[in-house]
């Protein structure tokens, strides 16, 4: 059973780290570089900015007066966020804020001495990014997005939406670095709960409307998705295929609850850039990113969609309901 649940954050957490004072009169503007995941007009990432922003303010440092911000949005899309992390790059800023792997990773292909401050990076020991949790040891630190376990309590969750279900496709970029862990737990996780685990790659649109499609023609069949930058930016694409075949789908942040998905288990995204900011704060007075430990997830949030469950005739248990920190009517 899914509880609601605060983890520890490593070695105490950026909230414990003083508040900054004050910009004076005279001081010089420092510059952020900031590699969002999803789309310049997407709502969720102006939330997100804004969350970042205001953080930033709390801590005395303000946009466009001591503080000047530079955005790129790559979309999901991986090729297009080196691109983009070269513009990032030539403009030389103090620090990079880095969202998702395909972000750290363009960056970190490119340059490894101006400090990275990640965002929503899941193993980033795993994929070398660091040393370690609690020393990193390079030029990047930040927050993890996922613990790997959560992956088998979001299957666990649609299960017990629609407890008639046999078998379920996973969706995932084939190409994502993080993906093995991911399908380690999951392939842990399937036996015990009487599903059969299909993997499904998506590369691109039309495969992600084909697997849906596959996945409708098998009766009993559900939907889950591993995280990535990809998914996420083609939501609606995917939400809406969902809902036109009639399959239970569990996704891994609330936003796609909020696109009319059927049920998520995951990290609040817009904590994790207003937890990036006092490691902005702690590198531009001089800390190094090696020195400054990996966060790991505080909170994972359960929303539920009452109105697409009712759309596809599955009922919620009252006592999935009351763990629910989000019901959608």
């Amino acid at each position: 059973m899914i509880r609601r649940r605060d983890f520890i954050t490593l070695l105490g957490g950026a909230a414990a780290w003083p508040l900054a004072a004050s910009a004076q009169q005279g001081e010089r503007v420092r510059r952020i570089g900031v590699l969002m995941a999803l789309a310049e007009d997407d709502a969720d990432d102006r939330q997100r900015r804004a969350a970042f922003q205001q953080a930033l303010r709390e801590l005395g440092w303000n946009e466009g007066g001591n503080l000047r911000i530079e955005y790129r949005w790559y979309g999901g899309d991986p090729e297009r966020a080196r691109g983009l992390a070269k513009e990032l790059l030539d403009l030389k800023p103090d620090v990079i804020v880095a969202t998702a792997t395909p972000a750290l990773t363009a960056l970190a292909l490119q340059m490894r001495t101006i400090p990275i401050v990640f965002v929503g990076v899941s193993d980033p020991v795993g994929q070398g990014f660091v040393a370690s949790l609690a020393r990193p040891g390079g030029n990047a630190t930040g927050l993890t997005f996922f613990e790997f376990s959560v992956i088998g309590k979001m299957l666990e969750v649609l299960k017990q939406i629609a407890p008639g279900m046999s078998r379920v496709a996973l969706g995932y970029k084939p190409d994502a670095l993080s993906n093995a862990p991911y399908l380690r737990a999951i392939e842990a996780a399937a036996p015990t709960l009487a599903v059969e685990l299909i993997k499904a790659p998506m590369r691109d649109a039309n495969e992600v409307e084909a697997t849906i499609a596959a996945t409708m023609r098998q009766g009993g069949s559900g939907l889950m998705f591993l995280p990535d930058p990809f998914i996420t930016a083609h939501r609606d694409l995917i939400v809406g295929l969902a809902a036109r075949h009639r399959v239970p789908a569990i996704y891994y942040q609330r936003l796609f609850a909020h696109a009319g998905g059927l049920v998520s288990y995951g990290v609040d995204v817009t904590d994790q850039f207003r937890r990036a900011a006092p490691y902005v704060d702690r590198i531009l007075k001089g800390a190094k990113p090696a020195d400054l430990p990996v966060q790991q997830p505080t909170k994972f949030e359960l929303s539920i969609n009452l109105k697409a469950a009712k759309a596809l005739g599955l009922d919620v248990p009252s006592s999935l309901l009351a763990l629910a920190d989000e019901v959608i009517e």
